[in-house]
This record gives C-alpha cells, structure tokens and sequence, in this order.
C-alpha cells in the first residue's frame, strides 16, 4: 500500500502467486491405494508414514476395492496418485488419450490366479462347463485375464450363448458365496486367494505366474496425475525414492512386514487376517519398483483380442520412469526399462 503525494490516493498493490493450485497441492499428497498385500508398500507406509517424512507434507489417503474406481478418481482430480493394476491403467490412458495420468514405478508382480471348490468336479481345463466363476469387477486386471484364458481355451461366456458365466464380485462376496457354494471358483488376486484356500477350503487351479515369462507380470504400479507430476517434480522424487526404500524393507524381513501389513489391514477394513493367510500371500507376491513394461502391453494386447479395446492399443507415452532412474542411480541400483 502506497500514498502517493500530489492527489492524496491510496494505491494498493495485489500481489497474486504464480501456479497457486500448484502451491496448494504441494501442501498434501493425496495418494489412493487398496487395503491388498498387492499394495503392500502403499499399506506398509500408511501404518509406518515412511512416505510422508520422506515427502515432507502429509498424505490425504483413500482406500479403493478395485481399480477402475480408483482410475475415475484421478480422472475426476480427487487423488493426485494411485497404487492401481494394469488392465484399469491402460483403459484410462486410453480413454484419456494419454492427457491424465502416467505410470512412474511398480509396486507388485505376481500373487493372482484361480481358485476353486475342491468338490466342484474341476479336475482339468476341460471341466468348466456350466460353471460360474467371479472376478473382482468387470474390466479390472484379473477379470480380463480370465477372459482371455477361457477364450483361448474355446469357452463362450452365457451371455454369448455359452455355458461359462463370469461373475464380477467384489472380494469379500467372493469368499461369502464361494463357502455357500454358490459359485465355483474365482479368479483373484492375493489376499484373497490365500483366504479362499485356507477359510473356504478352495485349492489353487491355476496359479497366473505360469501364464508369463520367467513368472513375472505386473500386478501393481503407481500412477500419477500429469498436472500434478508437472507441479511437484521434487515431491515426487521423494516419493519414489521412498518407495524403493520401502520395498527393500519389505523384502528383507518379510514375515516382520507381514505383521506391520496385518495390523494396518485391520485398521483400515476392521479385520486382520489369519497368519497363515498373510504368510503365503507375502510368498506368492514380488515387491518391486520396476514396472514390468513388457507385460503391460501384453495386457492391452490381451484387451483387444477380447473387445474390451475396440482399436488397436497405442501406449506410447504412459510410462514416465526418469525419476525412477535417477533415484535408482544414486541409489546404486540398476535402471528399469520401459
């Protein structure tokens, strides 16, 4: 504020901040991820705020049950970041045409597959006539993945004039009916194969590792909005560089993790689970900061044979791994490649 002498008028001076939404998402970090040990690190962080005192603000977190919810999210700028699986990531890349969001690590290889009723009569790939098996939700990773195995293996779906129905359920009416008997298997991802095992006394059909090269596929990765990353370049090399940190605590001592992961778990659904179901999801899982890029674009591949991709996939630009690179780099690690 300034008077100036000769008219004797008050001037005042608004000083208005540059990038101020920028600013102000510096201030927090809203970061989604899923109560699963597929997003073990995102939970192990959550019950310990390694990321936070990395990051050097506090996280806002929000909790998802599947992915494509989770996608919506950043789409409608409700989260910045998300831990989330493949299938989700490249519909929303696309239907975005690659102006949201891209993936700047891996979280998790491994720990899906199908499970089914030790009294279903399914002894071999032949047995799945007239039979129902669920899936977490429709388009999600594991949904997808089932899809393509019965397709290649010439079932059609019911609603096709098939004998295979293909139920999307969300995990816990997975375990619910599949102990009433009210379906017979489901095509999951950790814990929830462990639990249909060891609570519903299913057996493991199919383990999904079997299905790809040297047993790895990406399972989780983080995503992040593109405004955000622009907005936040330091904040998300902290973060990153916390994930690998958090990932070599992880791996190790697993079984110290598994209780950090259980006790967390509990807080954020209510309920912990059994240790023999936590110990052999933390087995069948990797944690892994890298990528696994190739089997992302087998994924999409896999969409578009089924239709759930009308064109042609086109991923060019949905990865952005320098940061990665460069954290690992100092951190003396080697390099993941897109």
């Amino acid at each position: 504020m300034k008077t100036n002498p000769r008219t004797g008028l008050v001037a005042v001076w608004l000083v208005i901040p540059l990038c101020a939404s920028a600013a102000e998402e510096a201030r927090q970090l809203r970061l989604g991820h899923f109560p699963n040990i597929t997003h073990a690190q995102a939970v192990y962080a959550r019950a310990g705020g390694q990321f936070e005192r990395k990051i050097g603000v506090p996280i806002k977190w929000s909790s998802f049950n599947a992915g494509p919810t989770a996608i919506e999210a950043l789409f409608t700028d409700a989260i910045d970041a998300t831990f989330v699986g493949p299938n989700p990531a490249i519909n929303g890349f696309i239907k975005s045409r690659g102006e949201k969001f891209v993936i700047i690590a891996g979280a998790a290889s491994g720990g899906s597959g199908l499970v089914v009723r030790k009294e279903a009569d399914i002894q071999n790939e032949k047995d799945f006539d007239g039979k129902t098996i669920a899936t977490p939700q429709l388009g999600n990773t594991q949904d997808v993945a089932a899809r393509v195995w019965f397709g290649e293996r010439g079932y059609k779906l019911r609603e096709k004039g098939g004998t295979l129905t293909l139920l999307p359920l969300s995990n816990p009416d997975q375990l619910t009916m599949f102990r009433k008997k009210q379906i017979h298997g489901a095509w999951t991802v950790e814990p929830w194969l462990s639990r249909l095992e060891l609570e519903a006394g299913g057996e493991l059909f199919l383990d999904e590792k079997k299905l790809w090269p040297n047993g790895r596929y990406v399972t989780t990765h983080l995503a992040v909005s593109k405004r955000f990353l622009a907005g936040n370049r330091k904040l998300i090399t902290n973060l990153l560089a916390a994930l690998v940190e958090v990932t070599q605590q992880i791996n190790a001592d697993k079984a110290a993790a598994a209780q950090v992961l259980n006790a967390e778990l509990k807080r954020e659904t209510g309920k912990a689970l059994p240790d023999a179901v936590i110990a052999r999801a933390m087995e069948r899982v990797e944690f892994t900061w890298d990528p696994i890029s190739s089997s992302l674009r087998k994924s999409a591949e896999a969409a578009h044979k089924i239709g759930f991709l009308r064109t042609q996939p086109d991923l060019k630009g949905i990865y952005s791994l320098t940061t990665l690179n460069e954290v690992l780099q100092e951190k003396h690690l080697a390099a993941v490649a897109e």
